[in-house]
């Protein structure tokens, strides 16, 4: 997962404002208790912090794939 595949899950399941508070927040003690913003900062992979986030925010497993898009031509 890329970065930017993270960034567009966070605003996908929390909305575009409120997904740069929580990653910049929200302490993962999964990923050594730093914050999600940190966790990437510090080389952690996306794919681990996003689901990090998904288990301390109790997102369900059928959206943490994110949200359906039409394919693209």
């Amino acid at each position: 997962m890329r970065h930017s595949d993270f960034w567009r899950l966070m605003e996908d399941e929390f909305g575009a404002g409120y997904a740069r508070v929580l990653a910049s927040s929200l302490v993962l003690t999964s990923v050594g208790g730093r914050t999600a913003v940190e966790a990437l900062k510090a080389g952690q992979n996306p794919r681990t912090v996003w689901l990090a986030v998904c288990d301390m925010q109790d997102v369900p497993a059928e959206r943490r794939l994110g949200k359906d898009r039409p394919l693209k031509d």
